[in-house]
């Protein structure tokens, strides 16, 4: 069990890897100019760092005779940042920014938190 000032340094430099940005928005209920109800794209956590990681995985099914090659995405971020289900995030890193959506619940770390991610499709 690592002490509270070991959490903090751990934390510190888990941190430092962070390169990207990320704005999680969800799709809310809003009441419009016309005093209508509509739901609409709303940001409710702009600029946090994070860093957004990759790795891919050989899957095969059986009868299948060559290996597809799957690539996943995660992004670590502050553990107190909370990512409702079927939210997107917009991450931008090295420069390149895309849209992402979290496919499950988060691996929740005392430094971090990690959460698988797919390319957003669009608002359920």
């Amino acid at each position: 069990m690592l002490s509270e000032s070991q959490v903090v340094a751990v934390r510190q430099a888990i941190e430092m890897t962070y390169t990207g940005k990320c704005t999680i928005s969800e799709y809310q209920k809003v009441q419009k100019a016309n005093k209508s109800t509509g739901f609409q794209e709303v940001p409710v956590i702009t600029d946090q760092p994070c860093k957004l990681s990759f790795s891919k995985v050989a899957s095969t099914s059986q009868g299948e005779t060559a290996a597809m090659v799957v690539q996943t995405a995660k992004v670590l971020i502050a553990p107190e940042i909370q990512i409702k289900p079927g939210s997107k995030l917009t991450i931008t890193q090295n420069g390149v920014t895309t849209e992402y959506s979290n496919s499950g619940e988060p691996a929740l770390f005392n430094t971090h938190q990690e959460v698988v991610l797919e390319l957003f499709k669009g608002w359920s």
